[in-house]
């Protein structure tokens, strides 16, 4: 009974944590609209995967993803070396950025839009070093933003400092940039921390934090995903002035 009740519970929290998608889609469809659902039964298959594959993967993260992110930070504050972390940081912050799946989909819409419009050749081979070399811009700031969130945390450098000069630097951008590139830009930030980056970003921190004498991991664990998020606005607005 219990090994039932533990394997249930994450489904019954998927379940819960989905309804008010459900309820307001219902809603509008039926009582708005006032129409019938469309392929009800592919529908209500489609969200019982979805259900599935939302418990799994949060269980996934408590299992696998979390407690490495929390066990490497703690490995490289007892080895000490400064160097070490701080390129296994930027390191972690290229690689999960770089595999995002919802990244991916950004740029290769952004790449046929480009084409489109005639910003870029409309071949295969132009819209996928577009896409590419978007991607690998996006990598490369938050491996970056990573880095440096990690020295704030070693250093204790107060946060609101590095945000506050971050936007600074995005409205500088702004007034330069492409505006063709500014949307594209600004999506990339949010798109950047999503399903990978969030969980391995966020032991590190709060891993790392823990580590470390005097510091706080609620106070100084936290913030490298604002940061994470904050770059790539600025380094894709780069990029779109360099092509």
């Amino acid at each position: 009974m219990d090994k039932l009740k533990r394997l249930l519970a994450p489904l019954l929290s998927s379940a819960r944590d989905l309804m008010p998608i459900v309820v307001v889609i219902g809603f509008f469809q039926l009582v708005v609209l006032q129409q019938p659902i469309p392929n009800l039964g592919e529908l209500l298959l489609g969200t019982l995967f979805v259900v599935i594959g939302l418990a799994l993967f949060v269980k996934g993260l408590e299992m696998g993803l979390f407690p490495i992110g929390e066990s490497m930070a703690h490995a490289f504050a007892r080895k000490g070396s400064l160097t070490w972390l701080l390129l296994f940081a930027a390191a972690l912050g290229f690689g999960t950025t770089v595999a995002e799946p919802a990244l991916i989909a950004v740029a290769e819409e952004a790449a046929e839009i480009a084409a489109a419009g005639n910003i870029i050749e409309n071949t295969p081979e132009a819209m996928e070093s577009y896409a590419d070399g978007l991607r690998l811009t996006v990598a490369v700031s938050v491996g970056f933003a990573i880095l440096v969130g990690v020295l704030r945390i070693i250093r204790g450098w107060p946060i609101h400092y590095l945000i506050i000069a971050g936007y600074i630097g995005v409205i500088i951008m702004t007034a330069f940039a492409p505006p063709e590139i500014i949307g594209i830009a600004y999506d990339s930030g949010g798109v950047t921390t999503s399903t990978i980056t969030v969980p391995l970003v966020t032991a590190l921190g709060v891993g790392l934090a823990s580590s470390i004498k005097g510091r706080n991991p609620m106070v100084d664990g936290f913030g490298l995903i604002a940061f994470a998020s904050l770059t790539p606005m600025i380094f894709v607005m780069g990029y779109g002035m360099l092509i």
